[in-house]
């Protein structure tokens, strides 16, 4: 048994090295590689059928990538600890490889084809999507499966200024232009990707840079298959044709189509009309044999497409009497549903888009797992087609690759508007299309940023967005670009390329090329062409909605957001959450709290204003540092003989003392302050020793008239000379300290004659005029601060 690969290796750039392997594993398929680029591994298979099923009329092409969560070491987090059905990621890059392939096989091919790619190892830094196709398509390249020509795929991004093939996960952080480009050695055949407002010619560079990377990688799949011997591919059985019957269609039925074509009819009525077209020439052919008879509907369905492709190339008329690079004509309504937190009716031609967007707490993130990454998304975008929108009866399933793949897009193109982490709602926008005949993901856009203002989410600009339509012809070179293609455009089209951005740029792009030849002068053509449409179609999304609201709706929930020091999240959380606990209970509102490098972004939401500024006081009052000298809003907690313990801050309390309640003299505090009381006081001072709070309520109060201020030195007056305080030692303990007057033995003697605190010092009785007597012992004492700082 002969185990060993054969194998190729190319440089990305940077000195990093990509190697395609074949003939190691799965050896019983048509075809099969494995790349590698760091501890990046992907595996690609492709099975084909020898035959087509009989009476097959299509190609019937699979592409899946998956990848395995033991590729990273982790076990899959849902209940039956296995991967499942594709996730919206894998879908995405599954349509990614999907739409680069399936130009590369012959029109007249219909033996089922399966592409699988398959994560097995991953490096945390590597990118797999940008290697998917390159895997598929080199699965292909060593297999006999009829493929006509070989391709790869790149991403480029522009970081810093520079562009980058393929860059690391971390520096495509920083990337303001993202795109993924597929390609053969000589034609784009598909891009799709981001940008934050970027240029027409910006796109042009990126797309020639990646070309000259996407070359490498295909002359590398050269030399694999070279290596591996294939020399050919399997011949496969051409479809019958009948060469007499499709020269009896486009007699009877050519002229018919055409008028039809330039009727200027709404999309089912010129459906109807080609129905009864078609079942006229059935009709008029009479009794067919067995083989000939589904070859009728083909014959018929190209001529259509041929009479309309050379009626746009030669008369410049479209299916709908537009010109080339004209719009269909315009509706636009916001605020239309009373209970949404936003809404919009977008309505172009045929096509519309009821879009609503809600606004949720950070609770309502998206988790967005992969097996090399698990984040979640603040921003989330679905896009719904029912069947109805065409006039169809269908079954209701779940989304489907399509739904997915225009929802993607229009959500990287809001992306680039939303704003950032200071804004800590999380937005859902859902697309409802209730009509479609062309690009009803371009009116997802509009409707998406005409809802957003609408809600009050402050986009700085507008995104529009609008599809591209190319018609060709090889026989002569004949080309032309249309303006917001319609359905049957799209259908009978050589390209659909969608553009979306604001006045300044584009914000994003997804292009499908369908035949070969795209120069870059054709491609520039489009995108002016593009934005020309995208501004027509902007200008009036402004005159409906200026600007977003100035802030959400009543019945949506109010939001605000607090910075603070890393240091303080602890005592806003409180010990096992006591305290954010209590300030949601108490003002109905819902917290989150996160730490973002040095600092704590406190979120706050409530559907009551009343709720919201109340935390929002809260807890600034918790985070907020005591100022001496500033005045606060306090509570009394609890009151005492020399004074009131009173609240100013959330947690911060401080000793209202007796001698500071009013300019008054207090004998005692009955009746002048009750717990729960509020009061002002202001911040005098802190005690060097303990650090405690000094406050004052009597500065903040008028003096009363004739009040005569004590002389230096506070309320005890001249202290005069305190005599010889004598030997430390004789002070003995605290319960006797000698006789001070009528404060008994209270604090023992001292030394001295200190005298009365408060009045004149005679050395006489300090309880002069207070007369303060020995407290019991179940009565508190007053704190003992040291009132000379």
């Amino acid at each position: 048994m002969n185990l060993t690969p054969i194998s190729v290796n190319f440089d990305i750039g940077d000195g990093r090295i990509v190697t395609i392997e074949t003939g190691k594993l799965a050896r019983q398929a048509d075809g099969a590689v494995t790349v590698r680029l760091g501890n990046c591994i992907l595996l690609a298979t492709v099975v084909a059928a020898k035959t087509p099923k009989p009476g097959q009329s299509f190609f019937p092409l699979t592409v899946d990538y998956q990848e395995k969560f033991a590729s990273a070491g982790r076990i899959p987090g849902s209940f039956f600890k296995r991967e499942g059905k594709l996730s919206d990621y894998e879908v995405l890059i599954s349509r990614l490889i999907d739409r680069a392939l399936r130009p590369l096989f012959p029109d007249d091919y219909f033996c089922e084809v399966q592409v699988l790619v398959t994560l097995i190892s991953s490096d945390p830094e590597v990118m797999p999507d940008a290697l998917a196709c390159l895997a598929a398509s080199a699965a292909l390249a060593v297999s006999d499966v009829p493929i006509q020509e070989i391709i790869s795929e790149v991403r480029v991004s522009r970081i810093e200024g520079q562009l980058v093939i393929n860059p690391n996960r971390t520096p495509l952080e920083k990337a303001d232009m993202d795109f993924i480009i597929g390609a053969t050695d000589k034609n784009i055949m598909m891009v799709e990707g981001e940008s934050k407002e970027c240029s027409e010619e910006d796109i042009i560079k990126a797309i020639e840079f990646a070309h000259t990377a996407i070359k490498a990688q295909v002359k590398a799949q050269e030399e694999l298959r070279d290596k591996a011997g294939v020399t050919g591919k399997r011949v496969f059985e051409l479809p019958y044709a009948n060469e007499e019957l499709k020269a009896k269609v486009a007699a009877f039925a050519k002229e018919r189509i055409l008028a039809v074509a330039k009727s200027a009819s709404a999309k089912h009525d010129r459906g109807d009309a080609f129905d009864k077209i078609s079942e006229e020439l059935v009709e008029s052919l009479g009794e067919l044999p067995e083989e000939d008879a589904p070859l009728v509907g083909k014959y018929f369905h190209d001529l259509e497409k041929e009479v309309i492709r050379n009626m746009i190339l030669d008369e410049s008329v479209r299916l709908d009497g537009r010109s080339l690079d004209q719009v269909r004509p315009l509706n636009m309504e916001v605020d239309i549903l009373p209970s949404p937190h936003g809404s919009a009716l977008f309505t172009r031609g045929e096509t519309q888009s009821l879009t609503t967007v809600t606004l949720g707490t950070p609770d309502d993130e998206l988790l967005i797992e992969s097996a090399a990454t698990s984040k979640y998304s603040k921003f989330i975008l679905h896009y719904n087609f029912p069947p109805f929108s065409t006039g169809e009866v269908k079954p209701m399933r779940g989304p489907g690759r399509r739904e997915v793949g225009h929802g993607n897009l229009a959500m990287r193109s809001l992306r680039q508007m939303m704003p950032g982490s200071e804004y800590a709602y999380t937005v859902r926008v859902v697309s409802d299309i209730l009509e479609s005949n062309g690009s009803s993901s371009m009116a997802t856009v509009c409707a998406g940023s005409l809802a957003l203002m609408d809600a009050g989410v402050p986009l700085p600009k507008h995104v529009s967005g609008v599809a591209m339509g190319l018609i060709s012809r090889a026989s002569d070179g004949k080309w032309a670009v249309l303006t917001d293609i319609l359905g049957d455009e799209d259908h009978l089209g050589d390209m659909d390329f969608k553009v979306t951005g604001t006045r300044d740029g584009i914000c994003g792009i997804q292009m499908d090329i369908k035949v070969d030849g795209l120069s870059m002068d054709v491609m520039r053509k489009a995108l002016e062409q593009a934005r020309k449409g995208r501004l027509h179609i902007i200008d009036a999304m402004y005159a409906c909605m200026e600007a977003p609201r100035p802030e959400p709706k009543p019945h949506a929930p109010r939001m605000e957001k607090l910075i603070i020091d890393r240091e303080f999240i602890g005592a806003v959380i409180g010990p096992g959450g006591k305290v954010i606990q209590e300030i949601q209970r108490e003002t109905g509102t819902n917290i989150n709290i996160e730490e973002v490098g040095e600092t704590g972004e406190v979120s706050i939401f409530s559907a009551q204003k009343e709720g919201l500024m109340k935390a929002l006081e809260w807890i600034k009052g918790i985070v907020a540092v005591p100022e001496i000298g500033e005045v606060y809003e306090s509570t009394v907690k609890s009151v005492m003989p020399y004074g009131a313990f009173v609240e100013f801050l959330p947690g911060k309390q401080g000793l209202l003392h007796i001698s500071e309640v009013s300019w008054k003299r207090l004998e005692t505090m009955d009746g002048v302050l009750s717990e729960g009381e509020k009061v002002k006081v202001k911040l005098v001072g802190t005690d060097p020793k303990t650090g405690k709070f000094k406050l004052s309520r009597r500065v903040l109060m008028p003096k009363p008239e004739g009040y005569v201020e004590r002389p230096e030195g506070g309320e005890r007056g001249d202290r005069g000379d305190r005599g010889d305080r004598g030997d430390r030692g004789d002070r003995g303990g605290r319960g006797d300290r000698g006789d001070r007057g009528g404060r008994g033995d209270f604090r023992g003697d001292r030394g001295g004659d200190r005298g009365d605190r408060r009045g004149p010092r005679d050395g006489g009785d300090r309880g002069g005029e207070r007369g303060r007597p020995t407290p019991p012992p179940d009565q508190p004492q007053e704190p003992m601060f040291d009132e000379e700082s």
